[in-house]
């Protein structure tokens, strides 16, 4: 990572660690295509009320304001206040709602696009940040199913990436919702909040917050922990559950939608998927499946992936879209990517080719030379100055540019052209209309950590 940062909270990388941030990036755009998903792009800034009228998260919004206002006004007469949007999630919403009439439902797209909150800044958390939101959304209604496959189109985009093992955790909220309802305690968002905690400050001091908050005893605090225990890669979680000795209708709803996902999911990607019940997610537009995803043995670095269902965050008061979708927090993944040494790029620059000049005055042949080259796809540069060889050739290998082309004028005034492979010292004769590095050399390829 780049070490100086003049503005805390907002990273800048290197031109090698934007190569490892442009695949991820890549990655994860060709993936939600292969899957069928379309991508937006959304306005940076949403209206203050817009952005906070589904979570009071104001102390984290940026405000935008103009240096020189002027006496632009709303409709209402006042002047429209706006803000950086800090999620992807909600200009989404508005989105949806305002062009509705002109979208095919369900709707299902992919969104990469920078965020800004104003946290404070670690490890894992930036105040500016790239983050990638799948998402479906319907008309009034939207089948279970997007459920299940959106964690199958996750755990396919996670598995392309240079990052170690990782978890998908999923639970339901209305099985957690239904399950303490069943044990009398009503204020079931409050709980989840508290549960929301448990990984942050431990099992004893969520228990204590339940009896302090939410009124809870003894008993009904350890058996609201005695469900957040419950981990499985198969559908044994619903045994679990049942030993509890809870019954409620909108547990069993939750336990059937939770056994969907989990079911397929053990089929199609086995142990990557992981039905996890202490999973809550802190906002409260989420109303069923709700989705973490952490990385193995990088626990503290939080969720890098997570998201839920949610059936009334799009709505225009008349209709309602009804959605699910996930949000990958790219800049967290990348930054552990790159201090963790998980991937490096096999060059740091794009370019494949530099042509060394013989001299100054063959600057426009070697242009030429360059033209042919990248209109078959050859990345390449041409040297600015007619140096000395040796030092055209160090300035390659300082910018990790693995050939190095010749130019020069035969006896009968035809021009001779050479390649030279730095790296091996192999010089060999070369055809302009002909000669292509190995696929290996042609792109700048990302690295796994151990190859080369």
């Amino acid at each position: 990572m780049a070490r100086k940062q003049s503005l805390s909270g907002f990273p800048e990388h290197l031109p090698e660690e934007r190569l490892v941030e442009n695949y991820v990036l890549d990655t994860l755009r060709e993936t939600f295509e292969l899957h069928g998903f379309s991508s937006i792009e959304t306005r940076s800034v949403e209206t203050i009320e817009q952005l906070l009228r589904k979570g009071d998260i104001d102390k984290e919004v940026y405000a935008v304001s103009r240096l020189l206002d002027d006496e632009d006004q709303t409709r209402s007469g006042t002047k429209e206040k706006l803000a950086l949007h800090f999620d992807l999630t909600v200009p989404f919403a508005r989105y949806v709602v305002e062009n509705a009439g002109y979208l095919n439902f369900p709707f299902m797209r992919y969104q990469i696009q920078k965020v800004w909150r104003g946290e404070r800044p670690q490890e894992g958390r930036a105040r500016e940040f790239t983050q990638a939101d799948v998402d479906v959304v319907g008309d009034g209604a939207l089948p279970f199913r997007y459920d299940v496959e959106l964690a199958l189109v996750i755990v396919d985009a996670l598995s392309k990436l240079p990052i170690p093992e990782f978890k998908l955790r999923v639970n339901n909220r209305k099985l957690s919702e239904g399950f303490y309802r069943g044990i009398g305690l009503t204020d079931t968002a409050g709980v989840l909040r508290n549960i929301d905690k448990l990984e942050k400050i431990g099992a004893e001091a969520v228990a204590q917050l339940l009896k302090d908050e939410l009124g809870a005893s003894h008993e009904q605090a350890q058996a609201a922990l005695a469900l957040a225990s419950i981990r499985a890669e198969d559908t044994g979680f619903v045994e679990q559950v049942r030993a509890l000795g809870v019954t409620d209708p909108l547990m069993e709803e939750g336990l059937a939608e939770l056994t969907e996902v989990i079911g397929e999911a053990a089929k199609r990607a086995p142990g990557r998927v992981v039905a996890d019940l202490s999973i809550a997610r802190g906002l409260d537009y989420y109303t069923g499946t709700v989705y973490e995803t952490v990385l193995v043995g990088h626990e503290q670095l939080g969720s890098i992936c997570s998201g839920g269902r949610y059936e009334s965050l799009a709505s225009n008061g008349k209709k309602t879209y009804p959605g699910v979708g996930l949000s990958i927090g790219v800049t967290r993944l990348v930054a552990r990517i790159l201090s963790q040494g998980f991937a490096a790029p096999s060059r740091k620059v794009p370019s494949a080719v530099l042509i060394a000049l013989t001299n100054d005055q063959m600057w426009s042949d070697a242009q030429d030379l360059a033209d042919a080259l990248r209109g078959r796809g050859i990345a390449c540069e041409v040297s600015a100055t007619a140096a000395k060889f040796g030092k055209q050739i160090k300035y390659a290998q300082k910018r990790g540019i693995p050939f190095v082309w010749f130019t020069s004028q035969g006896e009968n005034g035809q021009l001779k052209h050479e390649v030279k492979d730095i790296r091996s010292g192999e010089q060999v004769t070369a055809d302009p209309a002909l000669w292509t590095p190995s696929q290996e050399d042609l792109r700048v390829r990302i690295l796994p950590s151990g190859q080369e």
